[in-house]
């Protein structure tokens, strides 16, 4: 009786052990393919000086900013535009900073605002972007 309950622990244990390694194979194999795929990308993209489509510069001075960065500003611009004309202010200066065009929906409630600054300084913000 304990042998029989002995292999089946043996069996389950073996088991579990082709499924978890099942799904961790399948991960290496997802990671090697998105690698492989980034590199494919980055062979064909030759030209590095070329800009993406979302980011405009206003003066056509090129500003390089990391992606965690660009995030973190555009989430503090949208927090702080939910609050008073001087958090609008501040939101607006972030937006000008930025210059990509992830920033036209903040300028866009700022020219429905109801303070004449936060109108002025969104309309010249998204004039420079025709």
């Amino acid at each position: 009786m304990l042998n029989f309950f002995a292999i089946l622990l043996i069996i389950f244990i073996g088991i579990l052990l082709l499924v978890f390694k099942k799904k961790s194979f399948k991960k290496l194999i997802n990671q090697c393919n998105l690698n492989f795929i980034k590199l494919k990308k980055n062979k064909k993209s030759k030209n590095k000086f070329l800009s993406k489509k979302n980011s405009y510069l206003y003066n056509h001075q090129e500003k390089k900013y990391s992606i965690f960065y660009k995030n973190s500003q555009r989430n503090k611009m949208i927090s702080l535009f939910q609050g008073d004309t001087e958090n609008k202010l501040k939101a607006l200066k972030i937006a000008e900073e930025l210059a990509d065009k992830s920033t036209l929906p903040i300028l866009r409630k700022g020219l429905r605002d109801i303070s004449p600054e936060v109108v002025k300084i969104s309309a010249l913000l998204i004039r420079q972007f025709k």
